[in-house]
């Protein structure tokens, strides 16, 4: 049997910056080419509006 290559993509996920606890994503990423921490604006169903969701471990 062949041998699997590592893969350089891993499961994160993101948790809203101003009301922590209420929403969560999960995303992939590839750590070779984003070392430091996600950002991104996703959408809050708590909040109804768009907020910044932070990578947490």
């Amino acid at each position: 049997m062949a041998k699997k290559a590592k893969d350089a993509r891993h499961q994160i996920t993101l948790e809203c910056t101003e009301a922590p606890g209420t929403s969560r994503y999960s995303t992939m990423k590839n750590r070779r080419n984003t070392q430091g921490r996600l950002e991104l604006k996703k959408y809050n169903p708590v909040l109804r509006k768009h907020t910044v969701h932070k990578e947490i471990k």
